[in-house]
């Protein structure tokens, strides 16, 4: 059994399912519905879902479609995008949801995070924190889908989150999604090394090894991944999948990281 779990990450853009590069240029990829169908076939560890478009238009989350996603799902779920209210939350989690995943409003509202983990406890609160690399050894966290700045350090942003009790982080690399290059561990230590919550890396996985590198190098506590379970082959073509557990578990016992 692995100790660690492999995530895949969804990006909902209206109804339909896409996925981006660096954020931007959104790929249709599919039907939400058939993509959970996919997955629950595969047993695979839990699933996130995250709206493209609900904190950029500072709508509500669709509600609709995380009760149809969440009816289907027989796996851990999470969602993020547009919350901004604990009534909201609540209801999320009316519906099916096991954690909440918040990013700008953390930024904009930091007592939120505090506020909801009070309410409905840390292990439920997740704080996604989207960064971008300015020079060689500076990062920036950025907001609204990545399209604004916010002059925060990383590492000072997550120790203020963990404070405000955040249960866990989210840690997405602007500069990798999509790209299928591997993770940014130099990114990814500074954070593992500065929280003691577990750490979520994404963006830029692009085969399993990248897992066990997230890991062993930078400590991750899970890992997630978008493209890699989307596409298939040099042309990208649409394929969902997941890798076998047998050969997750092998790539993983080299470096003694299942029990």
């Amino acid at each position: 059994m692995l100790k660690t779990r492999i995530i895949p990450c969804l990006l909902l853009k209206g109804q339909g399912l896409v996925k981006t590069v660096k954020f931007k240029h959104p790929k249709y990829v599919g039907d939400p519905i058939n993509a959970v169908k996919i997955f629950n076939d595969k047993e695979v560890d839990e699933l996130i879902f995250l709206d493209t478009e609900a904190t950029v238009e500072r709508r509500k989350p669709p509600f609709k479609t995380i009760s149809e996603i969440a009816g289907e799902c027989f796996m851990p779920l999470s969602y993020g995008g547009g919350i901004r209210d604990l009534d909201d939350i609540k209801t999320i989690f009316n519906l099916g949801v096991e954690k909440v995943i918040i990013n700008s409003y953390a930024i904009e509202n930091p007592s939120f995070i505090n506020e909801a983990s009070k309410l409905y406890g840390s292990q439920s609160i997740v704080v996604a924190v989207d960064v971008k690399k300015r020079s060689k050894d500076k990062y920036e966290v950025f907001s609204r889908g990545g399209n604004k700045k916010t002059g925060l350090d990383p590492a000072e942003h997550v120790i203020k989150m963990e404070r405000l009790g955040a249960g866990e982080i989210f840690l997405n690399s602007i500069d990798r999604d999509g790209t299928m290059e591997g993770y940014d561990i130099q990114l990814l230590k500074r954070i593992t090394e500065t929280v003691s919550i577990p750490v979520i890396v994404c963006g830029g996985a692009g085969k399993i090894e990248d897992f066990v590198d997230a890991v062993k190098k930078g400590g991750a506590s899970a890992v997630a991944a978008g493209s890699l379970f989307v596409f298939h082959g040099k042309y990208r073509a649409v394929l969902i999948s997941y890798p076998a557990i047998d050969e997750l578990i092998h790539a993983f016992s080299r470096e003694d990281l299942y029990a």
